[in-house]
């Protein structure tokens, strides 16, 4: 639990009694909120946009976005270590996808409600 107390009393004990239990433990949170920060940048939301149609190498994605493979391949390192994308080597290419169907569930969610 945080360390910080509040420095009021509840309008409502029942709600916060009832609300309480069903707080995800704090640790979970914090890495919630990584998890956001991560997507939160918007190199970051093209690149799994562009994972999201179709598997890919750095050098595709860099000439996509009109990118660096150095500033591609930053990202997709930041990427990979949030679980939001996963490698594999075929030949001398590292191509990249969406890690997980989690990931594109949260891009098109995310999408429907800023156009909503």
């Amino acid at each position: 639990m945080d360390s910080r107390r509040s420095d009021c009393e509840a309008t409502n004990i029942d709600i916060v009694n009832r609300v309480r239990p069903n707080m995800p433990e704090t640790r979970l949170l914090y890495e919630l909120s990584d998890f956001f920060k991560v997507m939160g940048d918007s190199t970051r939301i093209q690149l799994l946009w562009a994972l999201e149609e179709s598997e890919m190498c750095v050098g595709d994605l860099a000439v996509l976005l009109d990118m660096t493979k150095s500033a591609v391949s930053h990202q997709l390192k930041v990427l990979r270590t949030a679980k939001l994308v996963r490698s594999k080597k075929i030949g001398k290419n590292v191509y990249y996808a969406l890690d997980d169907h989690h990931v594109k569930s949260i891009l098109e969610k995310a999408l429907e409600h800023i156009g909503e």
